[in-house]
């Protein structure tokens, strides 16, 4: 099974301002960046033959219920215009959550029961969700991307957008869903870069469990079902065997992501002359691509792409 650049997606990290390239802690060789110089590194990426992007807002503007994600003048919403006034061609995919954006790290909107037992009882509000998490959708559509990704594991989300985006005229702008998003312990530098760690409790209630097969498969048929387009498994590395079923009972485009947690190890061991970077990180992407997945969010792609124009 050989590995190819049209896999690879790149996920970035847009932040407001001018300028700015700031690195990240405990994520080697990722950064925030300001538009302009996101638009820089676009155009390494498509020279080196990269197709898509995957966009992710940071911000300082929180509140209880994350409403600058849908500000039709939100960071996202200003990169996807940018992105497509340079490079039309380039597939732009915007993450969808309420996580990055809200005072309380969560994806969804959270009803506490009783204030003293914070930390155990609380609810999700469903269907307030789905209309935040629509209102997101709605405004990425509007400034231009190809693509919307819920990726907060709401019941209902992958339809509620559908129909929101429907009704507005967006029929081809498709669905990437988050479909198989399990509670990880993969995601700790994500959660650094977008400031999104929960403030209480954690996501195991709408996250699934690491150690069921069938609700991920369920989950994936009921996204496909509602209307998505593509699904994806994250992480990618410890859930192999969930990427190989979908990918047999599906006949949809499988994605997968090789999450913050999964590349920072590689960094980090290949930093102490442990294991060669390189060669890991190739061995690692084409046992996902193997097990079944047409598409690879990965923070290395940048390097996977010179490694593979280096060897062709």
């Amino acid at each position: 099974m050989q590995l190819s650049v049209d896999n690879l997606i790149m996920p970035f990290f847009v932040v407001e301002g001018k300028n700015i390239k700031s690195p990240i802690k405990n994520f080697p060789g990722v950064f925030h960046l300001s538009i302009d110089k996101m638009l820089k590194d676009i155009d390494e990426i498509k020279k080196l033959g990269i197709p898509a992007v995957l966009l992710f807002g940071v911000t300082n503007k929180k509140d209880d219920v994350g409403s600058y994600a849908w500000d039709k003048n939100g960071v996202v919403q200003n990169a996807v215009k940018k992105i497509k006034q340079k490079h039309s061609d380039v597939v732009v995919i915007t993450d969808v959550c309420l996580c990055g954006y809200k005072s309380d790290g969560h994806c969804g909107i959270m009803r506490i029961k009783n204030e003293k037992l914070k930390m155990k009882n609380y609810g999700i509000d469903i269907e307030t969700t789905l209309k935040y998490l629509s209102k997101i959708a709605l405004s990425h559509a509007g400034a231009g991307c190809d693509f919307v990704a819920p990726s907060a594991m709401m019941d209902g989300q992958v339809k509620s957008i559908r129909n929101i985006l429907n009704k507005n005229g967006f029929d081809n702008v498709g669905i990437f869903a988050y479909s198989a998003k399990f509670a990880s312990n993969f995601y700790g530098p994500f959660r650094e870069a977008l400031e999104s760690y929960p403030k209480f409790g954690d996501r195991k209630s709408y996250q699934l469990d690491y150690a069921n097969t069938s609700d991920a498969l369920r989950k994936i048929k009921q996204d496909i079902d509602d209307g998505a387009d593509i699904v994806m498994v994250k992480p990618a590395l410890c859930y192999l065997d969930i990427i190989k079923e979908a990918k047999q009972k599906f006949n949809v485009p499988i994605a997968a992501y090789n999450v913050s947690g999964e590349y920072s190890m590689i960094k980090f061991s290949a930093s102490k002359g442990i294991i060669s970077e390189k060669e890991s990180v190739l061995e690692i992407l084409t046992a996902i691509k193997r097990a079944g997945a047409d598409l690879i969010i990965t923070y290395h792609a940048k390097e996977v792409a010179k490694w593979l124009k280096q060897e062709n």
